[in-house]
């Protein structure tokens, strides 16, 4: 265990504050509850419920979920960093809450990384979405139509204020030269952005495959690209961003599972291990599938890296860009 606090913790603060020894015994020997920063219907919620079963026979114990939906996943940190370090309450968050809250709220009193890395539970590349009405199908017909827009702009809608989507939406205003404008419209989850976009409050969005899948496939929403290296099988129709002209620009979503800070690294690694069980289970992995995300797993030091890695990367991006949660 001590070699893992001294290679893994180079990676998060978190798994560096992660101990070794305390006396974990049999754990779990009760339930294991699940705080999920984010209301019902979004990717983060879906994630814990589809793997809710898979992890209850992995642990032999209930894995209740409790909803503390708000500022970002932040009110679940919060939390979960004032748990016991006894591995009874875990966090269920997303790149979001641990790599972009830190550089778009510039008013935290905490930093997400303190909490403990344990694994990934999904990932998910992002759609470029355009409302039905809109008289585009490809890449360079929607280049040539929000190009008709300006100088007023289109109207760019987001899941929240400062989320992957929004910063999403940054890149590619940078990656076209960062003159369009976009319109931001910013929501507190899934739920009503979507719902919003489907009656045509406004015309773009980027989103996870899960969550508009049955909206593509009713005709009232349309993908223009997916921003995966590869095609996603649940849409094999939709270019990636690189088919459709921009090279390398790829961008993925993800969810995990996060423990309080001096969580025993003894109880770092049943967590981890249970969830890799809990990602394997047939019915889980179909679940998410065939709606286009991916099931997660890997080892704790390959999630705790990706985490540190990707917070420097968007926190780039933020700074040039100027985004900000409201």
């Amino acid at each position: 265990m001590a070699m893992l606090a001294a290679g893994a913790g180079l990676a998060t603060p978190g798994l560096a504050r992660a101990q070794a020894g305390r006396g974990t015994g049999a754990w779990p020997e009760r339930p294991v509850s699940l705080i999920v920063g984010f209301p019902p219907g979004g990717q983060t919620d879906l994630a814990a419920r589809v793997l809710q079963n898979a992890l209850q026979a992995a642990f032999g114990q209930p894995v209740p979920i409790d909803n503390r939906a708000g500022a970002g996943g932040n009110i679940a940190v919060e939390q979960v960093l004032r748990a016991r370090s006894d591995g009874y309450t875990l966090c269920v968050g997303n790149v979001g809450t641990f790599v972009l809250n830190p550089h778009t709220m510039p008013g935290m009193t905490f930093d997400p990384l303190e909490l403990v890395p344990i694994g990934l539970m999904l990932q998910s590349p992002l759609l470029l979405m355009v409302h039905s009405g809109i008289p585009v199908r490809t890449f360079p017909e929607w280049v040539a139509w929000m190009q008709s827009q300006q100088p007023g702009g289109i109207d760019v809608g987001t899941t929240s204020a400062g989320g992957i989507g929004h910063a999403t939406a940054e890149k590619l205003r940078a990656r076209l030269g960062g003159n369009p404008v976009f319109n931001m419209i910013h929501y507190r989850g899934s739920g009503p952005a979507l719902q919003d976009f489907i009656g045509g409050r406004y015309q773009t969005m980027f989103e996870a495959p899960s969550l508009v899948h049955g909206f593509v496939q009713e005709g009232r929403l349309r993908p223009i690209f997916v921003t995966s290296p590869n095609r996603n099988p649940a849409f094999p129709d939709v270019p990636t961003a690189e088919e459709a002209g921009l090279p390398g620009f790829h961008v993925a979503a993800w969810v995990g599972l996060f423990g309080p800070r001096g969580l025993p690294l003894e109880i770092v690694r049943r967590a981890n291990a249970a969830l890799n069980e809990a990602c394997r289970n047939p019915t889980a992995r179909q679940r998410l599938a065939e709606r286009g995300d991916e099931i997660g797993g890997g080892t704790v030091e390959e999630f705790a890296a990706r985490v540190r890695r990707e917070h420097a990367e968007w926190g780039a991006l933020a700074r040039e860009a100027g985004i900000r949660a409201e």
